[in-house]
């Protein structure tokens, strides 16, 4: 059986789809570029190594990498890019195996969460960005 219905709108499905992947990227990326220093400050109590270039890292790869694949800009090599950060995070900030029961459930879903997007950006990478992108103009 052939899906013809999402054949025919394949382009826009991958338009719709590219900005669900990346809005919660820009959301939060937006969210630690305008509060960078309690950024900062939460890198360093989540012990992270040189803090402030862990913030930069998260912001330019939350809000820059986020909204360059949103418009289809590099978005094969980007999605790729942001799959490793992704599933980075999960491991370095979702380590619910480590955690107590009273933070365990939450990062579980987290790092699951992570997980999932990595594979909705693998499969970006695979079918790339469609006909409404930069990449294809």
């Amino acid at each position: 059986m052939r899906y013809t219905l999402f054949e025919n709108r394949k382009d826009e499905i991958l338009l719709i789809a590219r900005i669900l992947l990346v809005a919660l990227f820009v959301l939060f990326g937006w969210s630690k570029l305008t509060s960078f220093s309690g950024t900062i400050a939460y890198m360093a109590a989540e012990h992270a190594p040189l803090p402030t270039v862990a913030a930069v890292i998260a912001v330019v790869m939350e809000l820059l990498v986020g909204l360059a694949i949103a418009v289809g800009f590099y978005t094969r090599p980007l999605a790729y890019l942001l799959t490793l950060y992704t599933l980075a995070t999960a491991f370095i900030g979702h380590h619910y195996w480590t955690m107590p029961d009273a933070e365990r459930m939450a990062n579980m879903i987290n790092f699951y969460k992570n997980l999932s997007i990595a594979g909705g950006l693998l499969l970006l990478c695979i079918a790339g960005p469609g006909k409404y992108s930069l990449d294809r103009r």
